[in-house]
């Protein structure tokens, strides 16, 4: 069928504060963790309470507007001469893809939390007159929490439309073969394997609810009590964000040409009380530490494509600092994809590919 518009990009990440100050985090975690794909457990008006009442406020500080909340502190560390890392990578990669793909493209940069919005993206690409939309969300692994919460708002907004251009959702990339180099080549050309008493792959985590309800043949995931279901991929699990994750590992290992005993794969970032995918990054750093006496970790973090406050502070700086307790003595973070030519042309290639 003739095209008569320029085709559509829209690059989505997961979202940032506008501003590393308590009103702005504030704005952001009450966005963010009132998102039924993230928080799934609760009813929505619990949900809204316990985010926007109590959650949200005390940990921005928005409560005490003179002294800020943890995250407002964290995120007043990560913070750059450029803002936000996870938005500065993404306005870089934004350029570089539409300057890549040409005059026949119109590239759009979205988070699916605050600014900037999804919403005033599309309406950019609609206004633009564009003949289809490619979605390209910034997360290699799938997970209900991030690409299909994207996929979700996309549509809901799409739906409200009187004309829609045809639609392309990309799902998942864990295992492309550009971008696992890249991440092989950055601990190459930065670090000495050798050196390393062990390599974590630490990606970010999410309850083992959210898992079970991704296996719509109801007796796969965790079937035997433990996440061994995740160490190959299959039609049931191609989309368990665990089983891609554990996929991703592989790929990244056969590249380095590691032996399986030289690498765990762990998740992080676990919050609250419920059993989330296991190991737990910190319990593996700790075991390493206090019964193998390890001094030197490697922590690769391929869940995401930009370094953030999950990688450069929770893994960077928080764990170094528990590492240090327990008798190690170094916690090296390789870098993220970042703004790395190679990974940006691998973006490229993929939507062409869409």
């Amino acid at each position: 069928m003739t095209q008569f518009g320029k085709k559509g990009v829209l690059l989505v990440n997961l979202g940032t504060p506008d501003a590393p100050t308590p009103r702005a985090v504030n704005r952001y975690l009450g966005q963010f963790l009132t998102d039924e794909r993230v928080i799934d457990n609760l009813p929505s008006p619990l949900q809204q309470l316990l985010v926007r009442g109590i959650i949200a406020p005390v940990r921005s500080g928005i409560i005490n507007p003179f002294k800020a909340g943890g995250s407002t502190k964290l995120y007043q560390e990560l913070w750059t001469e450029n803002g936000s890392p996870l938005k500065y990578y993404g306005e870089v990669l934004t350029d570089y893809v539409a300057n890549a793909l040409g005059e026949d493209y119109v590239v759009r940069l979205a988070m699916r939390y605050q600014n900037p919005s999804i919403k005033s993206a599309l309406q950019d690409l609609l206004n633009a007159q564009v003949s289809s939309i490619t979605v390209f969300p910034l997360f290699p692994q799938y997970a209900s929490a991030t690409t299909g919460s994207v996929h979700q708002e996309v549509m809901r907004l799409l739906s409200k439309e009187q004309t829609i251009p045809d639609v392309k959702l990309i799902n998942s990339y864990h295992d492309h073969p550009a971008m696992i180099k890249v991440f092989a080549d950055n601990a190459r050309e930065h670090f000495q394997l050798d050196d390393y008493d062990h390599i974590l792959f630490s990606y970010h985590g999410l309850p083992q609810r959210q898992l079970k309800k991704a296996d719509r043949s109801g007796g796969h995931c965790y079937a035997d009590g433990t996440s061994s279901c995740c160490q190959s991929i299959c039609q049931i699990n191609q989309f368990c964000y665990s089983a891609q994750c554990h996929a991703t590992t592989r790929a990244i290992a056969t590249e380095l040409r590691l032996e399986a005993n030289r690498y765990t794969t762990a998740f992080q970032s676990r919050l609250g009380f419920d059993d989330w995918a296991k190991p737990y990054t910190i319990d593996v750093l700790e075991e390493w530490a206090k019964e193998k006496g390890a001094k030197h970790i490697l922590v690769f973090s391929p869940a995401f494509v930009a370094d953030c406050l999950e990688t450069t502070i929770e893994i960077g700086v928080e764990y170094q600092e528990e590492f240090e307790k327990w008798g190690g003595e170094k916690v090296d973070l390789v870098p993220s994809l970042n703004d790395d030519p190679r990974w940006m042309n691998a973006v490229v290639q993929l939507i062409q590919q869409a």
